[in-house]
């Protein structure tokens, strides 16, 4: 089952553009959304989450319209947006038994085995009767997997679920996204790169409310290659490296800069070539004029 997007466009009523003839073919497996904060990912997510209505453009899931088939859609719907809230004082358990039934399964058998089995699924078992008060970042966000997976969804969208989790709870939580990613198709939007890299076979990268680049992460390191070279610099010097060369980013190595530049060939003898990565893909579509980002993308 694909998720079919064409055409999407929204603008708010203070004028600001979030999304901008948005059109993206979305396959099975885990889907990576790329973009900085602000680039209208979370309009994205929310307008495919039923949750706004767009200006104009279509979505379909599989034979579903989501824009007119609201009801139907979120019957196979899992969904965990940036920030979600619970009840502090309320169990794990006590509060997914209680989501279950606001989802419709009424049979207080199945519901247990379901609650139980989602429990064990995002290794929050030994935890369950733990006020979610207590719960750490990361055990927040499986119970917010948890929630998601009560209907046993065909499409589930995470909005920046790791973000400001520590390395292991990250790990945790990429790995069971990892395993819903087989059967279901999987939305993970973020600004950040590695769990993209990592996760997904299939990515776009969002800003200002458009696609600038879609394609397989692999595919689009490829394309790049070659054409990315480093150089260490101090700190004085950046401001004329920046304005001479097509610097798409900098990080500090021992204190100094080292800045990469995008070009097709070497810049001058003292810059080195480097493997380029998918954080230089990112940053390169973001600094790309318009017309170099839908040649890209093309």
């Amino acid at each position: 089952m694909n998720l079919t997007i064409q055409n999407l466009s929204k603008t708010y009523s203070n004028g600001v553009r979030a999304l901008n003839d948005v059109s993206l073919d979305i396959p099975t497996g885990m889907f990576g959304l790329l973009g900085p904060n602000g680039a209208g990912k979370s309009t994205l997510m929310r307008t495919i989450a039923t949750l706004q209505d767009p200006d104009s453009g279509s979505i379909m899931l599989g034979d579903l319209d989501v824009l007119k088939q609201k009801d139907d859609v979120r019957k196979i719907l899992g969904y965990l947006p940036q920030e979600f809230g619970v009840y502090p004082k309320v169990t794990a358990e006590v509060l997914l038994d209680h989501l279950a039934v606001l989802k419709g399964v009424s049979n207080k058998k199945e519901r247990k085995q379901l609650v139980n089995s989602l429990l064990q699924k995002t290794n929050l078992w030994k935890a369950r009767r733990k006020n979610l008060g207590g719960f750490s970042g990361g055990m927040k966000q499986r119970f917010g997997i948890a929630q998601a997976l009560l209907s046993s969804p065909q499409l589930i969208i995470v909005d920046e679920p790791t973000a400001g989790l520590d390395p292991a709870e990250r790990n945790r939580f990429l790995n069971l996204l990892s395993e819903l990613g087989e059967n279901t198709v999987v939305i993970l939007s973020t600004h950040i790169v590695d769990d993209v890299k990592e996760l997904c076979t299939n990515m776009a990268i969002i800003n200002q409310g458009e696609v600038l680049l879609e394609g397989n992460p692999l595919k689009t390191i490829d394309e790049i290659n070659g054409k990315v070279w480093k150089k260490s610099i101090d700190k004085s010097e950046l401001k004329d490296h920046k304005e001479q060369y097509k610097v798409i980013s900098e990080r500090l190595i021992a204190g100094r800069p080292e800045i990469h530049v995008f070009s097709d060939t070497q810049p001058d003898p003292s810059f080195d070539s480097v493997e380029a990565d998918l954080e230089d893909v990112y940053f390169s579509q973001l600094l790309a004029p318009a017309n170099e980002q839908e040649t890209v993308a093309a």
